[in-house]
């Protein structure tokens, strides 16, 4: 059996329990369990390197984008902390752009394209409209978030035509990509819209998004 499988199996495991403690305000469990989410997560895209002949444009760009979510999953542990949370919020814009760097890289332009661009900035545009009266210094800050999070998705959606990988690895970057997107539109509407106590079911979108990119590298 593939070393992976069991490093998926405790994601899921551990990303049970990180809900969990985030719903009940478990604040020492968090601590623990949320960098061990996100570490098991870059030793599933590491384990591409144990193939026999790795894509390591991809690995790379992957792990990249990575360790920038770790280092935002890190700040996002104290979310009352306004300077942690901005130092969140840039890690996570910077693991959206090198994404992107590496879906444009990888992707291939088609009509497809329009069509989600139009889709996606439908959905921003409506979705900042809801949350723009609350968000008082933050408007052009979360403006500059939607635009480089939609781009990521758009150019993810477009490694479904790329020559340069197989339809399940452009699959998992497209799928796992708008989970992301998903994940962090909850996680804005809690903050930003309407608090609700489950908001942090976002983290099963997150780490299941995050988890297919890493699974497209492996391959």
């Amino acid at each position: 059996m593939e070393p992976v499988f069991f490093l998926i199996i405790a994601l899921v495991i551990t990303s049970v329990f990180l809900i969990r403690a985030e719903i009940g305000k478990m604040r020492r469990q968090i601590y623990v369990l949320k960098p061990i989410c996100t570490l098991l997560v870059i030793g599933i895209a590491l384990s591409a390197l144990l193939q026999p002949a790795p894509d390591l444009t991809l690995v790379t760009g992957v792990l990249i984008g990575l360790l920038f979510s770790f280092g935002g999953d890190m700040a996002l542990m104290f979310p009352d902390n306004r300077k942690a949370f901005m130092i969140g919020l840039v890690l996570f814009l910077l693991a959206h752009i090198a994404y992107t760097v590496l879906f444009t890289w990888l992707g291939s332009f088609t009509a497809w394209d329009i069509l989600s661009t139009l889709v996606l900035l439908a959905g921003g545009v409506y979705f900042y409209t809801l949350i723009r009266p609350n968000l008082g210094k933050m408007k052009i800050h979360v403006i500059v978030y939607i635009v480089v999070i939609s781009l990521m998705v758009i150019l993810a959606i477009s490694t479904l035509f790329s020559s340069s990988l197989s339809i399940n690895q452009g699959l998992m970057i497209a799928v796992g990509s708008v989970l992301f997107y998903i994940s962090d539109l909850i996680l804005a509407a809690g903050r930003y819209w309407k608090p609700w106590k489950y908001h942090r079911i976002s983290l099963a979108f997150y780490y299941a998004g995050q988890l297919l990119i890493a699974l497209a590298a492996s391959l």
